[in-house]
């Protein structure tokens, strides 16, 4: 098995999902401020024993890039470089934030349901469980 994290990158915030030891079940991590990424991957990968990060792909319903893709392709690259022993894999997001609000509304209290970077760190999780579904 694997240990892996899920990324929902953001210019603003970027969302975090963890697998668990065995590498069967994604769950929600943490949401941080976009600027804190490098650190926060950093401390992440060492502590954690990271072997696969999954980046959430944006692209619109018809497969064309979204304004926020290339940024998207920018981090890939940055986190290729940063760390070229782990497995960088990029996996098509769509849907992915709508999935987490409908999924809140399901779970939480309506304030819950205003937090964006709740959002965030669902959606990560949810990216990286398709991943790992995926894979089966």
């Amino acid at each position: 098995m694997f240990k892996a994290i899920g990324i929902d990158f953001g210019l603003k915030r970027t969302g975090f999902a963890i697998t668990d030891d065995s590498g069967i079940i994604a769950s929600p991590l943490e949401t941080i401020d976009s600027r804190n990424l490098p650190s926060y991957l950093k401390k992440l990968i060492e502590t954690r024993k990271i072997q696969i990060v999954v980046i959430g792909y944006p692209l619109s319903m018809d497969g064309s890039d979204t304004d926020i893709t290339e940024n998207v392709r920018q981090f890939e690259k940055f986190v290729k470089g940063s760390y070229p022993t782990l497995d960088v894999v990029l996996y098509d997001e769509r849907m992915t934030s709508k999935i987490a609000q409908k999924a809140l509304v399901q779970i939480s209290r309506k304030e819950q349901r205003k937090q964006k970077g709740l959002i965030d760190k669902m959606s990560a999780a949810i990216i990286l469980q398709d991943y790992m579904n995926s894979l089966s």
